[in-house]
């Protein structure tokens, strides 16, 4: 897991999104983002946190707060998922989970009982100015969208 410290600057990237066009950190300034990384589109858990954030998504955006979904999954892929689901948000493609990794979203865990390499489903929230709000690994895909709309305010 990453060094990532509430009060620091967030790590810069720029990422795909599923429409073509590329984000960077720096073009969301003058918004709070809560960026979440989760392993796969239409899984489980990822489609529950996904609708959990579209159906939270009206409380967020009050709170001057955008949401952006990361995965490994192509753009392609994306839009199924965001058409399938009314996903009305961007989700980025992180193919070599680079951005992963700097936000402490790639790592060791355990997989039905082996160690393995892969997705830490973690949420972090970054204020106006880019700077570290919260940082939680291991959320909880289900719960993890109302959380952050509390912590929001």
């Amino acid at each position: 897991m990453s060094c990532l410290n509430v009060g620091e600057p967030a790590p810069e990237f720029t990422l795909p999104a599923s429409d073509g066009s590329e984000i960077s950190l720096s073009s969301l300034r003058g918004k709070r983002v809560v960026l979440y990384f989760y392993p796969k589109d239409n899984t489980s858990g990822c489609t529950a946190q996904a609708c959990g954030y579209r159906d939270q998504l009206p409380g967020i955006v009050a709170k001057n707060a955008v949401v952006i979904g990361v995965s490994r999954d192509s753009g392609k892929v994306h839009q199924g998922f965001a058409a399938k689901h009314a996903l009305p948000f961007t989700l980025l493609t992180d193919a070599d989970h680079a951005v992963h990794a700097l936000y402490g979203a790639w790592g060791e865990k355990t997989m039905y009982g082996k160690k393995v390499m892969g997705v830490i489903r973690t949420t972090v929230l970054i204020d106006e100015q880019g700077v570290l709000l919260d940082v939680k690994h291991k959320v909880q895909a289900k719960k993890d969208p109302e959380r952050v709309l509390n912590l929001l305010g």
